[in-house]
């Protein structure tokens, strides 16, 4: 089955390449949706990993397989449940209606791409040892450049070459830390890790953490990603809420789930480092007019508050964890529902820029009801999934106590706040008031697109008691 879960949207992605129009709509679908339905089939029964690791490999001490644990079954189904709605939605997005890319050329590849994307996320949910997760996450910035590029304009070139050379860096240090570890163990094993002498151990976390911190677009690595929203807007929710920025967190949540690397001084690192490039984050809100580009800075806020509760789980917080684990997971159906909003709004009018939207409400009440309860639901107010996310989060960081957590806690609560008082003056400066000159040509979309609006709005509130068995059981194996 897991075999099966890998292989499905590949093939859907390389079917789609084939076809054209209609057809590559279906392929990319039924794939995607065999594919949900296979992620949550297999997600381990009983507390215990499901597994399958073969016997050859080129080196001694490598061994290649598949194996999903409580962490991986948590990515897996962000990908694969997020995946099918982009999918869904992308099946009208990409069409001569869009008045902002009127085009529907390219469609074959644009899927080939996503679906590829999709199989490396699951290859990285599932790969059993840090060699093949390197693997597979190679694989991702390949994606991610070709999506970012996708349009084939001068900005898109250049900012899909900059994502490439960004996150490729920080790899260069991933590539290092394998090292260390195989000369040192002769093995690629998660557990390995834990067999390093004090130094090799201490460059070995340094490494890793300069990886996800590229990947998740943390400071000072973080540049990449607002630049990066010139690729097509269901690309932009897929990059942001299921893909590319999430490997980042899972490779630092698997180097605390399973190794005890980050026991001691690096949970400070990781934490202090989170709540830089938290503020870092937030301070571009004021800056950008670029619905896309907002929603860029929001999601380096959101990646770094989910490597606090990492951070803090580090530390010993098993709800700081929780939390953590919990803004993964909610924070993907939120962050998709925001970025679809804005698709559908600029696919209607052709803009996507503030200072040219306002009375949206009357013309597009459906995407600007989708809008709203993104921005209520991804500033962490109740009843929403982020809300309790952060809750747990802020309960850890008391738990921790000390002058740590005090600060961890007020820095967290200001930034929520400043970051509910700035979505709640965007939503009214786009959604109220008399309708600008784009708004009055807007209307809400096809009904595909329509139908993902309206089941994100309900994941967004819902998530939580959904994925909170799945969390708990990590968090227990971590304590």
């Amino acid at each position: 089955m897991l075999l099966l879960l890998l292989l499905v949207p590949l093939a859907g992605g390389l079917l789609a390449a084939m076809f054209k129009g209609r057809n590559a709509d279906v392929a990319a679908t039924l794939a995607m949706a065999l594919a949900t339905v296979l992620a949550v089939a297999a997600i381990p029964r009983g507390g215990q990993p499901v597994e399958g690791i073969g016997p050859w490999s080129p080196l001694p001490g490598l061994e290649f397989g598949l194996r999903l644990d409580g962490l991986g079954s948590l990515l897996a189904l962000v990908v694969t449940v997020v995946g099918f709605f982009i999918t869904a939605y992308s099946t009208e997005y990409f069409s001569s209606r869009n008045r902002e890319h009127p085009s529907p050329e390219g469609k074959g590849r644009y899927y080939f791409f996503l679906l590829v994307f999709v199989t490396a996320m699951l290859g990285i949910a599932m790969s059993p040892n840090f060699f093949q997760l390197f693997l597979f996450w190679e694989l991702t910035t390949v994606c991610s450049w070709a999506l970012i590029s996708f349009y084939g304009n001068r900005e898109a070139l250049r900012s899909g070459l900059k994502a490439l050379a960004m996150t490729q860096f920080a790899s260069l240090f991933m590539i290092g830390a394998l090292l260390i570890l195989y000369v040192q163990t002769g093995s690629f094993s998660f557990e390995g890790a834990n067999l390093l002498p004090a130094g090799r151990k201490a460059a070995f976390v340094i490494f890793m953490l300069i990886a996800a911190w590229g990947k998740a677009a943390q400071a000072p690595l973080f540049s990449w990603l607002p630049s990066a929203m010139v690729a097509p807007t269901p690309a932009s929710a897929f990059l942001h809420a299921a893909a590319m920025v999430k490997a980042g967190i899972f490779l630092a949540a698997r180097c605390l789930v399973s190794t005890q690397v980050l026991e001691g001084w690096p949970a400070l690192l990781v934490t202090v480092a989170a709540l830089i490039t938290m503020y870092v984050g937030l301070g571009g809100y004021f800056f950008a007019d670029d619905l896309k580009r907002l929603l860029a800075f929001s999601t380096i806020a959101n990646l770094a508050l989910m490597l606090v509760g990492i951070g803090l789980g580090a530390a010993g917080s098993t709800a700081a964890l929780e939390g953590g684990l919990l803004h993964l997971w909610s924070h993907a159906f939120t962050k998709t529902l925001l970025f679809l909003s804005v698709g559908a709004i600029s696919w209607a009018t052709g803009v996507r820029q503030m200072s040219k939207l306002t009375g949206l409400w009357r013309s597009m009440p459906l995407s600007a009801a989708a809008f709203l309860t993104g921005a209520l639901a991804i500033s962490g107010l109740p009843p929403f999934g982020v809300f309790w996310s952060k809750l747990l989060i802020l309960r850890g960081a008391l738990a921790a106590g000390g002058a740590w957590g005090w600060v961890t806690v007020v820095l967290v609560l200001v930034e929520s706040a400043l970051s509910l008082a700035w979505f709640l003056y965007v939503a009214r400066v786009i959604l109220f008031g008399q309708p600008s000159e784009a708004a009055t040509h807007g209307r809400d979309p096809a009904p595909v697109m329509q139908g993902v609006l309206g089941s994100l709005m309900f994941l967004a509130l819902a998530a939580p008691y959904v994925g909170m068995p799945i969390i708990q059981w990590i968090a227990k194996g971590v304590a």
